[in-house]
């Protein structure tokens, strides 16, 4: 068993079983019970130690341990429209340039803010099943110019499993490039650090075909000595690593916060591609999403403390019509957004004004 396998199977599922480090009354460990019955909990030694016990506001904590507040069934479970989507089991052709690729349901932990908090799809050994339709879909869709390889965490998935993928995808001449969506560099780095086969891999195959990792780091407490580690050996892969955070609240939504995270990802060269307005999702949003206005304004502030790489990232909002940018104000009430992506052709590139209220957080 390898290093990061040993981390995952020593993993903490169930409140029972989390270290007493956390000192939760038995009053806290019945109502986070109720919690984990509904939502399931993960979390590895690694990530867990990067809480720091006596803070019970410690953002670590809060991202990885369920709350009363996901009690809140406010939202639904499909924000953009996913199952709408969704071609064959696993595949989902939202865009017509890109394919998503729902590759796992596991993670190396279990994010509370997740979007995905409804069963993300079917299992690693199902989808490969389905990967020779998956591919034919692909090579007869010659408007499918990237393919994103998500989950669950695609570096979940087996060397084995990563393998076929790739093999099955790099030789598709229409392709330009590939991208995993993980958190592993965040949550699980050793998944990267200890794992000569999956750099030999992904090494053999980025010479075939451009690959990219797309991550999520969201506090600057998460960027540690063994993640700027996993992200070096991507990048002397060959790889090039993005970032897209999500805004949460209690957790980034501080402009100082997130204007150092974002300041420390492109010291570690992992470059701030997204920001995401928090959707809302039942169990989440109540408890993560920050207003617009409210938003937009940190995440304002937090560029103007960034070099040319740091400021071209974007807020960002997932709908189900499309990726919208948040622009900024137009006026007191009003708001100014562009469609970036867009399900529908009518939507290409348009930018719109909409009123919007104190306290709104989504469209």
């Amino acid at each position: 068993m390898k290093h990061w396998q040993s981390l995952l199977a020593n993993g903490y599922r169930t409140i029972e079983s989390l270290p007493e480090t956390l000192l939760l009354s038995e009053d806290e460990k019945n109502s986070l019970k109720q919690i984990q019955e509904q939502f399931p909990i993960f979390t590895n030694p690694y990530y867990f130690s990067l809480i720091d016990p006596s803070d019970s506001n410690d953002p670590i904590r809060k991202m990885s341990l369920p709350s009363p507040e996901e009690s809140n069934k406010t939202g639904s479970f499909d924000t953009s429209g996913e199952q709408d989507n969704t071609v064959l089991p696993g595949l989902q052709h939202k865009y017509s340039d890109t394919a998503l690729l729902l590759s796992t349901n596991q993670c190396a932990m279990y994010c509370r803010h997740c979007f995905r908090k409804r069963l993300v799809g079917l299992t690693a050994d199902e989808i490969c099943a389905h990967l020779d339709e998956i591919a034919s879909y692909i090579w007869e869709h010659t408007e499918i110019s990237n393919v994103l390889i998500s989950g669950g965490d695609a570096f979940m998935n087996s060397n084995d499993t990563i393998a076929r993928y790739l093999t099955a995808l790099c030789d598709i001449p229409h392709l330009d490039f590939i991208r995993f969506g993980t958190r592993m560099p965040v949550t699980l780095p050793q998944r990267i650090t200890t794992d000569e086969d999956l750099i030999y891999i992904l090494k053999e195959f980025s010479a075939k075909k451009r690959i990219y990792v797309i991550t999520q780091f969201n506090h600057p407490n998460e960027i540690t000595p063994e993640s700027a580690e996993a992200v070096d050996i991507l990048l002397k892969t060959g790889i090039p690593v993005r970032n897209q955070a999500v805004l949460l609240k209690e957790i980034n939504d501080d402009s100082n916060v997130l204007g150092r995270l974002l300041k420390q990802l492109t010291t570690i060269g992992v470059l701030p591609y997204y920001i995401f307005q928090c959707r809302p999702v039942k169990g989440v949003m109540n408890h993560f999403q920050v207003p617009l206005k409210k938003g937009y304004e940190i995440v304002h502030s937090a560029l103007q403390m960034q070099n040319g790489q740091g400021k071209s990232c974007r807020f960002m909002m997932s709908h189900v019509t499309g990726k919208i940018e948040i622009l900024g104000y137009l006026n007191e009430d009003k708001m100014l957004f562009k469609y970036h992506r867009a399900k529908y052709a009518k939507d290409t590139g348009r930018i719109f004004e909409q009123e919007i209220s104190a306290d709104q957080c989504w469209l």
